[in-house]
C-alpha cells in the first residue's frame, strides 16, 4: 500500500488545549484527566469515567508518531464518544459542541495533511444541532459530523431529529455512527460485553432505523458510515430485505425496498479479523469501505494497512479501501456548495 495515501475515517481527539478551555468555560461539564503513569490517564466527565484514555487522544506528538508507526497518512478526526453529552441542557451541551468543533478545525488548519474533522452537536436539540453543523461546515471547514447511535434512547428514526436531518443533507454531509449507550447494557455488564457486544448490536439498530425509518431514502445526499465495520448489518442484510418481503411492520413508514438504502451504506474496517473483512468487501464491495483505526483506544485496530496489503486485492479496490472512497465522499460537499 505504500503507493497509496492512507486516510482513516475512524479516529478520535481530545486535546489537552480544548481540555483547558473547556474547563476554564463549561467547567460542569468539562472532561478532567488524571495521569496512571506517562501513557496513561482516568478520564472523568459528567456522570462517566473512563480508563485506560491513552495519551494519544491529547499529545499531538504521540499522534502524529502513532499514524508514522502504523502507516497512516491522514485521519478524519472525530470527538470522544463519551463527550457526545446528549443528556445535558441542550444550550450546555452545544457549548461544548462549539468549543470542540473550533479546535478540531484550528487543529486541522494547523495540519491539513494529516488531518480533517468531524463536528459534533447537540443532538438532543435537532434544531440547535442543525444549526451547528451548518456552522461547522460553513463556516470551520469540518467535513460532516460523528452522531450517536441513538439519542439517549431515542432511535435515528424519531421524527423529531427531521430538521438535523434536513440540514445535513444540504450540505451533503459524511455522517459516522458511533455506539454511545447501549442498548441491553442490563444484561451486558460483565466481561466488557457493552463494548464487544453492545457496540455492534446498537450500531446495527441504528442502520436498521436509519434503512426501514425512511431516513436514507428523505435524505439521499447524506453519506452514513457505520462504525465498526458496521454491527451486524452487513452480515444480516439478507434478514432485512426478507422481513420486508414477509412481514407489513418493515413497511410501516413506507421507505422503500431496504436493498436501495443498504446498498448506500458505508462501513469501516474495524472488524479485528481478516475473514470478516474480506466477507465485508466481497459483499458490499471496495467503493463502501473505508479504512478505520478507532485510533487512541485499546478496543483500535491498528494492524489494518497490512491486513490490506496481506489480502492483495486489485490496486484499484486497495486504493477504494485505504483512501479513494472517502476522499470521493468527502469531496461531494464540494460539488453541493458549488450547485
Amino acid at each position: 500500500m505504500s503507493e497509496n495515501l492512507v486516510f482513516d475515517a475512524h479516529a478520535h481527539v481530545l486535546d489537552i488545549e480544548t481540555i483547558r478551555i473547556l474547563q476554564r468555560e463549561t467547567p460542569k461539564l468539562a472532561p478532567k484527566l488524571t495521569p496512571i503513569d506517562d501513557d496513561f490517564s482516568v478520564f472523568e466527565g459528567p456522570g462517566m469515567t473512563y480508563r485506560p484514555f491513552p495519551r494519544g487522544a491529547w499529545d499531538l506528538e504521540r499522534r502524529l508518531a502513532d499514524m508514522a508507526r502504523f502507516g497512516i497518512d491522514r485521519q478524519l478526526v472525530a470527538v470522544c464518544p463519551q463527550t457526545l453529552l446528549y443528556s445535558a441542557e441542550p444550550e450546555a451541551a452545544l457549548a461544548v459542541a462549539q468549543i470542540q468543533n473550533d479546535q478540531i478545525s484550528a487543529m486541522c488548519a494547523a495540519h491539513p495533511r494529516a488531518f480533517a474533522g468531524l463536528a459534533t452537536a447537540p443532538m438532543q436539540a435537532p434544531a440547535l444541532a442543525a444549526d451547528e453543523l451548518t456552522r461547522a461546515m460553513r463556516e470551520k471547514g469540518l467535513r460532516g459530523i460523528m452522531i450517536g447511535s441513538n439519542i439517549v434512547g431515542r432511535n435515528l428514526d424519531d421524527p423529531a431529529l427531521e430538521p438535523f436531518w434536513a440540514a445535513a443533507n444540504e450540505l451533503s454531509a459524511f455522517i459516522l455512527v458511533h455506539p454511545v449507550h447501549v442498548a441491553g447494557g442490563d444484561r451486558q455488564t460483565s466481561y466488557y460485553l457493552k463494548n464487544i457486544i453492545g457496540n455492534p448490536l446498537d450500531t446495527t439498530i441504528a442502520a436498521a432505523c436509519l434503512v426501514f425509518g425512511g431516513v436514507m431514502a428523505r435524505h439521499p445526499r447524506i453519506t452514513f458510515c457505520m462504525s465498526h465495520g458496521g454491527g451486524f448489518t452487513p452480515y444480516q442484510a439478507g434478514r432485512f430485505i426478507h422481513g420486508w418481503n414477509v412481514r407489513d411492520e418493515p413497511k410501516a413508514q413506507h421507505a422503500g425496498h431496504p436493498k436501495e438504502a443498504l446498498d448506500r451504506l458505508i462501513y469501516d474496517t474495524i472488524l479485528h479479523g481478516p475473514s470478516p473483512l474480506r466477507f465485508l468487501i466481497d459483499e458490499v464491495g471496495p467503493q463502501r469501505v473505508v479504512l478505520g483505526t478507532d485510533y487512541p483506544f485499546d478496543m483500535g485496530q491498528y494492524d489494518i494497512v497490512s491486513v490490506l496489503r496481506d489480502f492483495k486485492l486489485e490496486p484499484a479496490a486497495e486504493a477504494e479501501i485505504a483512501c479513494r472512497a472517502l476522499e470521493r465522499m468527502l469531496a461531494m460537499q464540494s460539488v453541493a456548495e458549488a450547485a
